[in-house]
C-alpha cells in the first residue's frame, strides 16, 4: 500500500545555526489509518505536524528531507501551491479551540473561509455545508451556533466545531495536534469518541499527536514514539502493548497510569534511561552537518 502521507528523514533546525529541533523524522500514514505521535512535551510532535501543513515558526527551518503528501512532494513546490494542495487534502484540529477560534468572528465564516477562498465554493454551498457538518458532529441548533462567537460556547462546543471545520472539505488526511487536551475528562472521551466517529465515516488518514498512551490505544492502529525529536520506536499498536522493544517505551509504557490498579504508585521515567537515549542523540547529532 502506498502511504498518503510520507516523511523521510526530515530534519528540522533553528534558523541560523545547527541545532536540530527534529532530528531525521520518518514515518507513514497509510489511506484510512490512524497514527499516534507519542512522545512527552517538547518531543517535537507538534512541529511534525506543522512541517507537514507548512507553518513551521518563522525561527524554524527545514534542513533536510521530503514530505510527500498524495505522492506530492510539498517542500520542493511553491509556496502557493502548495498552500492549495494542502488547502484541499489535509487539515488540522488543534488543541487549544479558545485560542484556535477568532474571538471577533461569528462561527459560520471561520469554517467557510476556507472552502470560499482555497477550493473556489460559493457563499451559500459553503454556508449549507457548514450547517451539515455542526450536525454531523452533534450540535443542536447549528444555525444558532454558526451564528454565534466562540465565548460564546462551551469548550467541547468550540472542539467540536474545530472537528467540523477540519472535516470541511472530506480532507484525506487530518492532523489531530493533541485535540483533547484543553478539555475535562468527560469531555474528552466524549471528544475522541467524536474524532474516531468522523474519521472513519469520511475514511481519513490520520496522524493523531498525543503524550497519552492510553489514549493511542483507543484511536491508533500504529504508533511513533519521538524523543528529543528523534523517532525511538514505531510499531503496530497492539505489538507495542505486547512488549515494547526500545528502553525508553518500556519506561513510557511503563509510567502510563493504570486504572485497573488504582492503588499503585505511578513510576516515573528512570533518570538512567534518559540518560541513555540522549546519549543516542547526541552521538548521531555529532556526526549530523547541516550547510
Amino acid at each position: 500500500m502506498t502511504p498518503f502521507l510520507q516523511i523521510e528523514n526530515l530534519s528540522a533546525v533553528i534558523r541560523g545555526t545547527s541545532d536540530r529541533l527534529l532530528r531525521s523524522v520518518s514515518l507513514e500514514v497509510n489511506s484510512g489509518e490512524v497514527c499516534g505521535l507519542v512522545g512527552e512535551s517538547g518531543a517535537g510532535k507538534s512541529m511534525i505536524g506543522k512541517a507537514v501543513l507548512g507553518i513551521l515558526p518563522a525561527a524554524v527551518e527545514i534542513a533536510e528531507g521530503q514530505v510527500q503528501l498524495d505522492d506530492e512532494d510539498l517542500l520542493a513546490m511553491p509556496q502557493a501551491d502548495r498552500r492549495r494542495l494542502i488547502g484541499a487534502k489535509a487539515a488540522l484540529i488543534p488543541q487549544d479551540p479558545l485560542t484556535a477560534l477568532n474571538p471577533s468572528r461569528r462561527i459560520g465564516p471561520q469554517i467557510t473561509d476556507r472552502l470560499i477562498d482555497i477550493l473556489g465554493w460559493t457563499r451559500r454551498d459553503a454556508a449549507n455545508r457548514a450547517a451539515e457538518l455542526l450536525d454531523e458532529v452533534h450540535i443542536d441548533n447549528p444555525q444558532r451556533v454558526l451564528a454565534s462567537y466562540p465565548h460564546e460556547l462551551s469548550g467541547g462546543m468550540r472542539q467540536r466545531v474545530l472537528i467540523a471545520s477540519a472535516f470541511a472539505a472530506n480532507p484525506k488526511l487530518v492532523i489531530a495536534d493533541e485535540p483533547t487536551t484543553a478539555l475535562d475528562v468527560t469531555v474528552q472521551k466524549q471528544i475522541l469518541r467524536l474524532i474516531r466517529e468522523m474519521q472513519e465515516r469520511h475514511g481519513t488518514a490520520m496522524l493523531f499527536v498525543t503524550h497519552d498512551l492510553g489514549v493511542v490505544s483507543k484511536v491508533c492502529q500504529r504508533l511513533t514514539v519521538l524523543f528529543a525529536g528523534k523517532v525511538i520506536e514505531q510499531a503496530d499498536v497492539a505489538d507495542f502493548y505486547a512488549g515494547p522493544r526500545h528502553g525508553y517505551s518500556k519506561a513510557l509504557l511503563a509510567a502510563t497510569p493504570k486504572f485497573t490498579e488504582p492503588f499503585t504508585s505511578l513510576m516515573p521515567v528512570d533518570r538512567a534511561v534518559i540518560t541513555a537515549v540522549t546519549a543516542e542523540i547526541e552521538a548521531a547529532d555529532g556526526a549530523w552537518h547541516h550547510g
